[in-house]
């Protein structure tokens, strides 16, 4: 069975117990907005009730996972701020810290369903796992990645390093790589963190759908109950060694780290954006934040 939800792709292989979802805005690196989140939590949903389906396949159209979140809109993610029906209708205001704190824990909601989803999460991991897409990626069971796929947190660069799920940078990328991605908004490729063992498997990027396939159908022959015991296992382990209060740490500071006042110098992307369109503000950010590396 086959069934599509516009920038959300979702196919049941009942014979081989493996579901896959696939993001599919691949004009823009398959960035996803609020409606594509909630589409891809209601497909999880429906596996996770599926008494048929063991694993689930995560990946992206077009050889890209994700680039997470959608930035063409900052402020779109919290829905109407303009206030009151007497404001010009293009007029709009910074949303408050409780409509923040309401969005956000909503928000980070969908990230913890799917750190304790109930079957076998597979990340099949290309090209970009940016933002909210690495979040996503190291959420995964089981993650194959290209060594040349970017990964990173670059929305630390105008947001500051208090966003996310603090907790598990550091509990899977250790605290050292932790603070010097979420710190600086470094990209780097997988490859250069390959020998810390932070993916499952990394490969060559021709490799990656036919061993993150592999890694799906391997998961798949294991009996279904015993995985959805084991996975609340792993559960409870995480919980009590690295999660404690991780749940309200991350969308407090998140919330907390989208009002942000900037100092004269520093750089504003909402406010670049507003001013020369996202594109450019990209661009400009990344001018920005270039230091050249010592000779």
């Amino acid at each position: 069975m086959t069934t599509t939800d516009e920038r959300v792709l979702f196919d049941a292989d009942r014979e081989k117990r493996i579901a896959t979802i696939t993001i599919n805005n691949p004009s823009q690196r398959n960035s996803y907005d609020a409606a594509m989140r909630e589409t891809v939590g209601r497909y999880l949903d429906q596996v996770a009730e599926d008494d048929d389906l063991t694993v689930v396949l995560l990946r992206g159209a077009e050889g890209v996972f994700s680039t997470g979140a959608d930035m063409n809109n900052a402020y779109g993610w919290y829905g109407d701020t303009s206030g009151s029906e007497k404001r010009a209708p293009k007029a709009k205001r910074r949303p408050s810290q409780r409509r923040r704190l309401t969005v956000d824990r909503k928000s980070f909601g969908f990230y913890h369903n799917l750190m304790g989803f109930p079957k076998v999460t597979v990340g099949e991991i290309s090209g970009y796992a940016l933002g909210g897409g690495f979040e996503i990626a190291l959420m995964t069971d089981i993650s194959v990645i290209g060594r040349n796929t970017k990964i990173g947190m670059p929305a630390t660069r105008f947001l500051g390093p208090a966003l996310g799920s603090l907790h598990m940078f550091f509990h899977r990328l250790g605290p050292v790589l932790a603070r010097r991605l979420l710190l600086t908004g470094d990209i780097i490729e997988a490859g250069a963190v390959e020998h810390l063992g932070v993916f499952t498997e990394t490969c060559d990027p021709g490799s990656v759908t036919a061993r993150a396939r592999y890694w799906a159908e391997k998961a798949a022959k294991m009996p279904a109950d015993g995985v959805v015991i084991a996975k609340e296992a792993f559960r409870l382990v995480e919980q009590s060694q690295a999660y404690q209060g991780e749940e309200v740490a991350s969308y407090l500071f998140h919330a907390y780290g989208t009002n942000l006042q900037f100092a004269p110098g520093e750089f504003n992307f909402v406010k670049t954006r507003a001013q020369h369109g996202t594109k450019e503000a990209f661009r400009l950010r990344d001018e920005h934040f270039h230091v050249p590396e010592p000779e």
